[in-house]
């Protein structure tokens, strides 16, 4: 079986996002840029089941600019057989545009199981795996914290976080997990194999080549950063307090001096 493991270029999670002055969007240039942390665990799952024999084959895929080759380099240092790079320009790709993407290269290359990450850390949309899911008509396992892979029967096991407890679901082959944080800890790419990385041929192909066209339906307007926390009131007594929350609508922070009784 071969499994196709989408992943995403971000802005690494300790960088401190700053807006652009003209509030188009946030800066990106000179800033250090990353795969998703999400999609690092899509990927460390997809080379476990690979492991255990249960796949012969691990293809990363990625969307977007030029510079996305260096989050498919990582991919291959971490152990991915197979990267596919589908250069789509600078402009922003929205969910649905990358979801029409992936099940065109999922006819391309027929895998038995697309794994993605349930979310990306720049927009948060949290939309891609169900759409691809739903374009390609596939059972589909979101938020999976445990996955277990029956080859003999062509079913995965799928174990999600839920506000009850847990949820399992059994689904048929193919089928589109996307991965939770608990499901897995990464793997670090070694040094021999970020150095072999780099010699690795990335197939590049374009949107227009997978008959898909990209276009946007969503609109930003503006982007700004949020309100600055405001700073706190130091109040003397509790009947002040009792006041205070009374008769005042207050969106900052109440602090009971210390001194009082």
């Amino acid at each position: 079986m071969k499994i196709l493991v989408a992943v995403k270029r971000v802005i690494d999670y300790a960088v401190k996002v700053r807006v652009k002055p003209n509030k188009s969007g946030v800066e990106t240039s000179n800033v250090k840029m990353s795969m998703n942390p999400f999609c690092e665990i899509a990927l460390e799952e997809a080379l476990r089941i690979r492991e255990s024999g249960a796949a012969k084959e691990v293809v990363a895929v990625t969307v977007g600019p030029a510079q996305c080759a260096d989050t498919l380099r990582t991919a291959l240092a971490m152990g991915a057989d197979r990267a596919v790079h589908v250069d789509a320009g600078a402009a922003p790709v929205l969910p649905l545009s990358v979801a029409k993407i992936l099940r065109a290269l999922v006819q391309v290359e027929q895998p038995g199981l697309l794994i993605l990450g349930k979310q990306a850390i720049d927009d948060d949309c949290n939309q891609t795996g169900q759409m691809v899911a739903g374009l390609l008509k596939w059972p589909q396992g979101t938020f999976a914290s445990k996955v277990v892979l029956d080859k003999e029967k062509q079913v995965a096991t799928v174990e999600r976080e839920v506000d009850g407890g847990l949820e399992t679901l059994c689904l048929d082959l193919p089928a589109v997990i996307t991965t939770d944080l608990r499901l897995n800890q990464p793997r670090y790419a070694t040094l021999p194999n970020i150095m072999k990385a780099k010699s690795k041929v990335i197939k590049k192909v374009t949107p227009e080549e997978l008959n898909v066209e990209i276009k946007s339906d969503l609109e930003v307007v503006q982007v700004t950063e949020p309100p600055k926390r405001k700073a706190g009131v130091i109040i003397s007594s509790v009947d002040e307090l009792i006041d205070k929350l009374k008769n005042e609508v207050v969106s900052c922070n109440i602090l009971v001096s210390e001194d009082h009784d």
